[in-house]
């Protein structure tokens, strides 16, 4: 899986730095997106947040104590949430009190960072994101599925309507 990984890099270069070396190690689940190399930065957030995060399947949030500060960090979770981007917020630094990024919602958990914890909240938050498929043998058939006979046709226009006392009477049939 292709994370984006968004954190403070004033105070937490070094969580940033420890996700990647963990991204490399044999039988890791996921890859970042963007090297360090590329994260050439602007007043206010990267070059390109958006296609990054767009090009990645999720988007991780390294969170420490002025992550609530980090006025890129907040534009990259709108960045997220408007390209419909599962995101993830990890708790960074596990003997210090971390804080969300600005803009977060109350129900955002914030995850323990233990490899095992990191990779099964990832999964989850991408399996959750999934628009999901119902086949088609689980679905109700609607009425037009269905092999009842159809309701005759009502005409809703006066002129097409005809009432019976219009009609000529029909002359029975005689037998023979």
């Amino acid at each position: 899986m292709k994370i984006f990984i968004s954190f403070d890099e004033r105070y937490d270069q070094d969580l940033y730095e420890s996700l990647v070396q963990q991204s490399f190690r044999p039988g890791s689940s996921f890859e970042v997106v963007r090297s360090q190399a590329s994260r050439s930065r602007t007043r206010g957030g990267s070059k390109n947040p958006r296609a990054s995060i767009r090009s990645a399947e999720e988007v991780v949030f390294l969170c420490g104590e002025h992550t609530n500060e980090s006025l890129r960090m907040s534009i990259e979770l709108g960045i997220a949430r408007e390209e419909k981007k599962p995101y993830l917020l990890v708790w960074g630094r596990r003997d210090r009190m971390c804080k969300k990024p600005e803009g977060s919602l109350p129900r955002d958990g914030m995850y323990s960072w233990t490899l095992e914890i990191l990779e099964s909240q990832m999964e989850t938050t991408l399996r959750a994101a999934e628009p999901r498929v119902i086949p088609d043998s689980w679905k109700r058939a609607t009425q037009r599925d269905r092999s009842a006979p159809s309701r005759p046709v009502v005409a809703t226009d006066a002129a097409s309507v005809e009432s019976s006392h219009d009609r000529e009477p029909k002359e029975p049939e005689q037998s023979r």
